[in-house]
């Protein structure tokens, strides 16, 4: 914990160097908030004039200049007025001024150099520590002062910094793969989806190929769950305000729904099933026999998310969330979750992703008011999550502050291929929305009970694990995930029949196939399957024509070299390759 204290104090000083050398090279600029990141720092600028990438290396050297004059940072406590003069020229300064007096907090400066600059503190002792080539700005960036598009648009400087040159060379190397593996730019090269301006930002469309995915994906989250007691159901896409003000999402989420208007009727895009699911629930006659009843729905739901925020698949406006909801007993809570942890597991063994993975157990934050229910509900809640982290062995940490409104939650993070964190999966422990729509069942004692919700998503939401999923396979899939899993490539139009033969064999066998016979050379054909990162080329001679044999080329596992070739297999029979690349699919392997 101290080692990543002291890396947050240092970026944060960082921070400081920064807006002191904006201000020296561009006067009248106003510097307004700089905090540590988790790769280094930023500070939103109001600058006079321009700054553009190119001026970064500039802006660097001076704050190298002035970083030679720094050695450590002097607190000043001060008085409203004393602090308005000081920042008498910064509008920005003004309002934060203004702010912290509202709240009857103390007002503090932090100085260095001739560099003052409004801060509540965490810096590093001595800036003497900080290596020179430890650290680096990175780029500009846009931002609206405190995150409001109705506020001006200031310049935000990014920069990294680490302990050491060796961590900030890592970390950029991981930074130039991340550029190659960016499932926007693979997915228009595969034609996996699209994104239209005509259709709207967030709102991705899926090519045939990204919906081969997308399936795969789906079927494969399905076969987890339907030998473990979970029942598939549908819900509609827009539904009453009133089951959203029942729940409590309309007041919490109010400025994310999507409103819809009906004749006289008012609706909402659904923007979460849960309430949905509760209606369903609600609707049965249950006694203590039936308990846990498990539903299980792909979904998509409506979330406005603001425009400068969307990307990719990764952050949408239409969310297909993989959710199941379980109603239960207290007493079953832990045989649940069990049983969630362990579909968990499997899925994500299967996309290779397990090691290093860590949970964390959200609970409340010191704030009451944000959440919903009786602290009793809230420490039973939280206790019962804990003890099934426990016994599940999980690596876990609590974390305050970030449970959901309405319950606890064990959120899990994976590791992708590069090594960059992902939060996906989530089990969520809800006893207030079972309270809110009073949902009940019959126990032993023919007494009505009240269940408790158990909320879960295995991959999170089939968007944005499939932007992580291409990202993290680079989009060299494992052949049960290819959309094009073989290309047949004849040398010529000689053994044009006999590929005919193989074509059909393999899609017989819903092998998802292409015959690739076009007049360009065989040469610039194999390349475009290899660029096309297909787990398996079969090239067609007169040899193997004439023995009825094929040979293949495998590509290297999760290759991001389209030229690097991978196993070849020369002279076998289309029934043994039948035969492999089934098992393959069957099993799920990864190569």
């Amino acid at each position: 914990m101290e080692n990543i204290d002291k890396l947050a104090q240092l970026r944060h000083s960082l921070a400081h160097l920064l807006g002191a050398s904006v201000l020296e090279l561009y006067p009248g600029s106003q510097i307004t908030l700089g905090p540590a990141v988790d790769n280094g720092f930023y500070y939103d600028i109001d600058v006079k004039g321009k700054i553009t990438d190119s001026d970064l290396e500039k802006i660097e050297v001076k704050m190298k200049e002035i970083l030679k004059t720094w050695t450590s940072f002097e607190k000043q406590v001060l008085t409203k007025d004393e602090a308005l003069e000081i920042f008498k020229d910064n509008i920005y300064k003004i309002e934060l001024i203004n702010g912290i007096t509202e709240k009857g907090e103390e007002i503090t400066i932090y100085k260095s150099g001739s560099f003052s600059d409004l801060c509540r503190g965490g810096h590093i002792e001595n800036m003497k520590e900080i290596k020179e080539d430890s650290w680096k700005l990175d780029r500009i960036a846009g931002a609206y002062w405190r995150g409001d598009e109705k506020n001006k648009m200031l310049t935000r400087i990014y920069g990294l910094a680490f302990e050491t040159k060796a961590e900030l060379d890592a970390y950029i190397l991981q930074q130039e793969e991340a550029k190659k593996r960016d499932h926007r730019k693979i997915g228009q090269e595969q034609k996996l989806f699209t994104i239209s301006k005509l259709v709207g930002s967030g709102l991705p469309l899926l090519q045939p190929k990204g919906m081969i995915i997308r399936k795969e994906i789906e079927d494969f989250l399905w076969s987890l769950h339907k030998n473990k007691g979970y029942s598939r159901v549908w819900t509609p896409h827009i539904t009453k305000k009133e089951l959203y003000e029942t729940s409590g999402h309309a007041a919490k989420f109010g400025e994310e729904l999507f409103k819809v208007k009906g004749g006289d009727e008012e609706f909402f895009m659904k923007p979460m099933n849960c309430p949905h699911h509760m209606q369903i629930f609600s609707d049965n006659q249950f006694s203590y026999r039936d308990m846990p009843v498990r539903y299980f729905e792909p979904a998509t739901v409506y979330r406005y998310e603001k425009a400068g925020q969307l990307s990719g698949l990764t952050r949408v406006r239409a969310i297909t969330q993989d959710d199941g909801h379980l109603f239960c007993r207290v007493s079953q809570i832990g045989q649940e979750v069990s049983t969630i942890v362990s579909i968990i597991k499997s899925f994500y063994t299967t996309m290779g992703m397990m090691n290093g993975y860590r949970v964390s157990l959200s609970v409340r934050g010191d704030d009451q008011s944000k959440y919903l229910g009786s602290n009793e509900v809230w420490v039973q809640a939280e206790s019962t999550l804990e003890e099934a982290a426990k016994k599940n062995e999980l690596n876990y940490q609590i974390v305050k502050g970030e449970a959901a409104f309405y319950g606890p939650k064990l959120d899990f993070m994976f590791k992708d291929a590069i090594g960059r964190e992902w939060q996906l999966a989530t089990i969520q422990c809800d006893f207030n929305l079972p309270e809110r729509f009073e949902l009940k069942f019959v126990n032993e004692q023919g007494e009505e009970e009240r269940p408790v919700v158990i909320h879960r998503a295995i991959s999170g939401s089939l968007e944005r694990f499939m932007g992580v999923m291409i990202e993290h396979f680079a989009g060299a899939f494992p052949v049960w995930l290819s959309p094009v899993q073989v290309v047949i490539l004849p040398i010529s139009e000689h053994q044009k029949e006999y590929a005919d033969t193989i074509f059909a064999s393999l899609k017989e066998v819903d092998i998802r196939a292409e015959l690739d016979d076009s007049n360009e050379s065989l040469g610039k054909r194999i390349r475009n399957a290899k660029m096309s990162k297909v787990p398996y080329i079969i090239v067609i001679g007169d040899k193997e024509r004439d023995a009825k044999v094929i040979t293949v080329e495998g590509r290297t596992p999760a290759s991001t070299n389209a030229s690097q070739g991978g196993e070849k297999l020369e002279g076998i029979t289309v029934e043994s390759f039948i035969e492999r690349i089934q098992k393959e699919i069957k099993e799920r392997t990864l190569n």
